[in-house]
């Protein structure tokens, strides 16, 4: 097949999208497919692969690692684009890319797919507060069942957010297709040299978060059960890596609560090593976000053989309900603390939840994803029966 991907978000720009783009790239192109993307220019140098179209684009206001790509530009690509190009166009993102990949699928006269991996009522309360919660949630709702309906087919990454979606009212075929976990895109990690790098002694009791700093991954709330775990283990360490903007915020929260010396921020870390050596720095990998939609961080942590402590919400519940690789904590921080508590006092423990997620995480492969996929393109294309979504009202 011949693909044409849009998003408004790509490496350079590290996220579980620009993640999950590539892994299913990277699996469709093994698979003889042909997969162009269109996605912004960052302006900076980055190691792209061969059929990828980067746009002009400026800084987001609320959001300056984001990047919002120029109409005019978008205008002249759309035109260039022959319509015998492609069999098919798969939408990444909703903003942009979304308009741009519906109209370019209607001028060619192919299908049009696209992936819905943003849970947008949590995400607009974060970042426009200023507007009541009701008021937010009323026009996520509008805005989502509005893009899906006007598609040929909805994949979405976990259970819960079908469902969503269904309720929402979207009408389209919805494929339930989680993103895989891809090995050769995180290699084995060395926690020792990590430890070394940083200057954090081999005794100390030490946890890990990875993922975007943004005000929606509820790392806040890891913060206060961090008190609660220091009452106990008081020289515990939680490294922080990633980005945002709610990093300012967190280290201020991080003081106001007596943990200067317990939480250490390390910024973004690249994917070819400091990544997996930062997972692997920590007797286990800690997470609460309410809004993931399937929360790729947990099966990377399990893939190396890191133990997990989280909450299941939303997305996650596709991950965690096997029981398997992790501790799974009520979003209280007496609750959880006591769940880090017992993973950093019984090493038997670590190992038995790292045996059962490694050997969990290969369900998860990028293949078998993949593979389902092509699936859901081969009845787009052929107008086979596709899974069903909610009822007409």
């Amino acid at each position: 097949m011949r693909i044409l991907m849009i998003s408004d978000v790509y490496f350079p720009r590290i996220n579980g999208v620009s993640t999950s783009i590539q892994t299913f790239r990277d699996s469709l192109n093994d698979l003889g497919h042909k997969v162009t993307l269109i996605a912004p220019d960052y302006g900076v140098r980055y190691n792209d692969q061969p059929y990828t179209i980067r746009v002009g684009a400026r800084k987001v206001v609320l959001d300056p690692e984001d990047r919002f790509m120029h109409i005019r530009e978008l205008r002249t690509l759309g035109r260039s684009l022959s319509p015998r190009q492609y069999d098919l166009v798969h939408i990444q993102t909703p903003f942009l890319a979304h308009y741009f990949g519906v109209a370019m699928a209607n001028a060619m006269d192919v299908p049009c797919v696209e992936t819905y991996h943003t849970y947008f009522e949590e995400y607009l309360y974060n970042y426009v507060s200023f507007l009541p919660r009701s008021v937010l949630r009323g026009l996520a709702r509008r805005f989502s069942r509005s893009q899906c309906n006007a598609l040929d087919a909805v994949v979405v990454p976990s259970r819960p957010i079908a469902q969503v979606l269904r309720d929402y009212g979207v009408r389209r075929p919805i494929h339930i297709i989680p993103t895989g976990v891809d090995d050769s895109q995180l290699p084995p990690g060395d926690g020792a040299r990590f430890r070394a790098n940083f200057g954090i002694s081999p005794e100390r009791p030490t946890l890990v978060h990875v993922g975007r700093i943004a005000h929606e991954k509820n790392i806040d709330f890891l913060l206060r059960a961090l008190v609660e775990v220091a009452g106990r283990c008081p020289d515990v360490l939680l490294i922080i890596a990633g980005e945002g903007p709610a990093r300012t915020h967190l280290e201020a929260l991080a003081a106001r609560l007596g943990l200067r010396r317990n939480v250490l921020f390390v910024g973004y870390l690249s994917r070819d090593q400091q990544l997996s050596d930062c997972y692997c720095a920590g007797q286990g990998f800690v997470f609460a976000s309410r809004t993931e939609t399937q929360g790729l961080v947990l099966l990377e942590a399990m893939a190396l053989g890191v133990p997990v402590v989280s909450t299941a919400a939303l997305g996650t519940h596709d991950i965690l309900d096997a029981g398997q690789g992790a501790l799974v904590a009520q979003e209280d921080p007496a609750d959880f603390s006591a769940k880090v508590l017992s993973l950093l006092e019984d090493a038997e423990l670590r190992a038995r939840l790292a045996a059962e997620g490694q050997s969990y995480v290969r369900e998860w492969s990028p293949q078998a994803m993949t593979a389902r996929l092509c699936e859901c393109y081969d009845q787009v294309l052929t107008g086979a029966p596709q899974p069903c979504a909610a009822p007409v009202d």
